[in-house]
């Protein structure tokens, strides 16, 4: 078995409910948990990102892109 096959529907939102919350790591977070991930993770995910952002500045990820991630 492929390992990108086991990844492949987690990119579609159709059977997703919707975010509740407004705030990047609120919604990670709820998303973290609603998709069963361990706490642990969470926790990882979540400080990688705080890591990246506090790295370019504060900036939004919504606001960067390739070039930022490929630094």
């Amino acid at each position: 078995m492929n390992s990108n096959n086991k990844f492949a529907n987690q990119g579609k939102t159709t059977d997703r409910p919707p975010l509740q919350s407004k705030r990047l790591l609120d919604q990670m977070r709820e998303r973290l948990r609603y998709m069963h991930y361990s706490l642990n993770n969470e926790k990882t995910y979540l400080y990688w990102v705080r890591w990246f952002i506090r790295f370019h500045n504060l900036r939004h990820p919504r606001e960067m892109g390739r070039p930022e991630v490929e630094q």
